[in-house]
């Protein structure tokens, strides 16, 4: 299955969604922990870039955190380059504004908190 997720500037990106924390590949790219609503829209938990899928999901320091708030998913979407990381991953952030991610968030007037 997979979801787009908008990058606030009128673009998405396309994620895999997976379902459980399965056996990953040793690529770089970005996730999201999340759930889904009633209306079938997803919702973001937490936002995150990684330079290598199979050593940072299986023991993520966010990810019972991220259960605990709620997800029950994890998108996952390959990203080779890491000035594209960087510049999706914060937009993602600051547009969909997930609770348990702090850095590239924005408040009401765009300042970054």
């Amino acid at each position: 299955m997979k979801c787009n997720w908008p990058l606030g500037n009128g673009q998405h990106l396309e994620f895999d969604v997976i379902e459980n924390n399965e056996v990953w590949k040793a690529m770089a790219g970005l996730y999201i922990f999340t759930y889904q609503l009633h209306n079938g829209n997803w919702r973001a938990i937490y936002i995150g870039q990684t330079n290598n899928f199979s050593m940072r999901m299986p023991n993520h320091d966010r990810m019972n955190e991220a259960a605990l708030a709620g997800a029950t998913h994890i998108h996952a979407k390959s990203v080779f380059s890491q000035q594209d990381r960087d510049l999706w991953e914060s937009n993602l952030i600051n547009h969909l504004q997930p609770p348990l991610n702090q850095h590239h968030r924005h408040d009401d007037w765009g300042r970054l908190i």
